[in-house]
């Protein structure tokens, strides 16, 4: 008898568990050349796949040694192209051909190859069911208690886990014994089996050096080196499973869901219960009679069974979006909002009229808004988001009303000033709490009604004006003070001030003018308290005057300005689509939205590319920083 075994019948070690039963005693087990370079290929991207295949030949071979079995190897190594098309059937093909030559029975676990095998019908097929089995419970479930979020097991380490109500998570050891890394790939072993063998599992994500299961309730993360540099399990389960009755603010967000489509981002911070309340949102609206689809990459919402939950199609999330409006849903979850591509995503599923609900990591609510800045048109975003709820310690902290009008922001008067504003307000109460606009190219956040004396974002921004106009005037040092809502007092250096105020203050008064405010011109010798020396000591900084107490000296990222004939080019890599501030030393420049390349431009001539050109020339650090 000869036995021609496929790839997956030498995967799953039923063949030397038949010869070892002696159903195979004595036959020509002969292994196609296809085979071990498909298995070889799989164990060099670090696959288990191929390393189990290559434990069967091993077991092959020994069982060939003593008698039992003869074994052979035969047939060429495909070439790169028929590896590349392993998904098109070319090596099951090559397989099959062996097979024919030979007059053998071709062994397989493969259904599709069993069935293109026998509809040819040029050899015996013999196909050994895959196997599948019960489990019972993981062996990880063990160091889980009642309050435990999840487990985090190491080699060489205690195993640690995450305990304690919501909000009050406590990161703690559960055990006293450093962990082998033996007993790390045995978990690992038990793990990866039952999600591919239970119903109840299935496998997200399988690369060298990573796996993500879900297996019921637990969602697993198995690394190992060379991608980690020791083995870890992460495994993840959900504390608490609540409904929107449980959450502030439940019957006035019931009604606003229940209006019809909306734009929704739930924010907070890593654990604060984001993806908790999004799996409340998803079952109310379901319970409202709407269809209900989520896509999330891993899958790990605890949903009930019909909201289907669907991740990425061919490794993209855009792909999902496109099956997704075939499909037609009134609502869609997308969990974990993160990359550009994702907010494309969301503003393109949101436009298209399915009702989104996003979740995002942010550290305020307003924040969360702001990441979608630069991803998306300005004028777009209250058609893509109209509410925004901020989680904290697994409650609702704040909710935010998201609208656009056309009208003069807050804090200024002069109606050719007049753009489109988007309105962020409290959701109770309908107090503005920030508005959005695009003030001299550039996107910008006003807070609204600070009420406590500092600085207001509005403030900042005439500065940053003020001292634009006027350095394009004065050759020494700028120093602007707003007095008020449309006052501001200029200091300049003495051979300044002509130039500056102009023949009959004509000069000035086009100043005044374009910003429509009132300008008092002053030099540095009458700032109360404040000498010549001292103030030329002073970097006023456009957008902000420089408060040294700001912020920590050092904070942030520092970069290395690029200087070309038209720009400044500030470096920003790592913070694309994101609001940053620049700060040149201790003093606060500006806020800007980095582009997609990477980069803050500024023209030369502006008073802000000037601070900044005057910080590289005396030696100043020019710093990133996260707004």
């Amino acid at each position: 008898m000869i036995v021609v075994p496929d790839t997956s019948v030498v995967v799953d070690g039923r063949l030397s568990e038949r010869v070892e039963s002696g159903e195979y005693e004595g036959a020509t087990v002969s292994v196609p050349e296809v085979v071990v370079s498909e298995l070889e290929a799989q164990a060099n991207r670090g696959f288990d796949t191929g390393f189990d295949g290559i434990e069967e030949l091993d077991r092959l071979a020994t069982l060939a040694g003593e008698g039992r079995v003869d074994v052979e190897y035969a047939g060429d190594r495909p070439g790169p192209a028929a590896t590349e098309a392993a998904s098109e059937g070319e090596l099951d093909a090559a397989i099959r051909d062996h097979a024919a030559d030979l007059g053998a029975t071709l062994l397989t676990s493969d259904r599709v190859q069993s069935r293109v095998a026998r509809a040819k019908g040029e050899f015996d097929v013999e196909l050994l069911e895959p196997r599948t089995s019960e489990v019972e419970a993981l062996s990880v479930a063990e160091f889980f208690d009642e309050q435990t979020m999840s487990v985090h097991l190491r080699t060489g380490v205690r195993p640690m886990a995450k305990r304690g109500a919501v909000g009050e998570m406590q990161f703690e050891a559960v055990d006293d014994d450093p962990l082998t890394d033996a007993e790390l790939e045995a978990y690992a072993t038990e793990i990866e089996s039952a999600a591919r063998a239970s119903e109840d599992g299935f496998v997200e994500l399988s690369e060298p050096g990573m796996t993500i299961v879900q297996f019921r309730e637990y969602r697993v993360a198995i690394a190992r080196p060379p991608f980690s540099d020791a083995r870890e399990i992460t495994a993840v389960r959900p504390v608490v499973k609540t409904d929107l009755d449980d959450y502030e603010f439940a019957e006035d967000l019931r009604e606003r869901l229940l209006e019809g489509s909306r734009g929704v981002l739930i924010s907070g911070s890593p654990g604060a219960g984001k993806s908790t309340f999004a799996q409340a949102v998803a079952e109310f609206l379901a319970d409202g009679g709407f269809s209900v689809k989520t896509m999330e990459k891993p899958r790990d919402l605890q949903v009930r069974e019909d909201v289907t939950q669907y991740t990425a199609l061919d490794g993209s999330m855009a792909k999902t979006a496109d099956a997704l409006l075939m499909v037609r849903p009134d609502y869609t979850v997308f969990d974990e909002v993160r990359k550009t591509d994702d907010f494309e995503v969301f503003a393109d599923m949101r436009l298209a009229g399915v009702g989104m609900v996003g979740v995002v990591h942010a550290t305020r609510a307003i924040d969360a808004l702001q990441r979608l800045v630069g991803r998306v048109e300005l004028g777009m975003i209250p058609q893509i988001v109209d509410t925004v709820v901020y989680i904290e310690e697994g409650r609702v902290d704040t909710v935010y009303d998201v609208s656009t009008e056309v009208k003069v922001p807050e804090g200024l008067t002069e109606e050719d000033l007049t753009r489109p504003v988007i309105t962020v307000r409290e959701f109770q109460t309908g107090r503005p709490e920030y508005e959005i606009y695009s003030f001299n190219r550039q996107v910008v956040t006003v807070p609204i009604g600070d009420g406590d004396g500092g600085e207001t974002g509005v403030d900042r921004i005439a500065r940053s004006e003020i001292e634009r106009e006027v350095r394009a005037i004065a050759r020494g040092h700028v120093e602007v003070e707003v007095t008020g809502p449309n006052s501001a007092i200029v200091y300049v250096e003495d051979d300044d001030i002509s130039q500056v105020i102009g023949k009959g203050g004509r000069r000035v008064s086009g100043v005044e003018d374009r910003l429509g405010m009132e300008i008092d011109v002053r030099t540095h010798d009458e700032r109360p308290g404040q000498g010549q020396g001292q103030g030329q000591g002073r970097s006023g900084g456009p957008g902000g005057g420089g408060d040294p107490a700001r912020h920590t000296p050092g904070e942030g990222e520092l970069v290395a300005p690029e200087i070309t004939g038209q720009h400044v080019v500030v470096p920003a890599q790592g913070y694309e689509g994101e609001t940053v501030e620049i700060r040149a030393g201790e003093v606060y420049v500006c806020t800007a939205t980095v582009s997609r390349g990477g980069e803050v431009q500024v023209s030369r001539g502006s008073a802000i590319a000037e601070e900044i050109e005057r910080a590289v020339d005396r030696g100043h650090e020019v710093r990133v920083v996260p707004s």
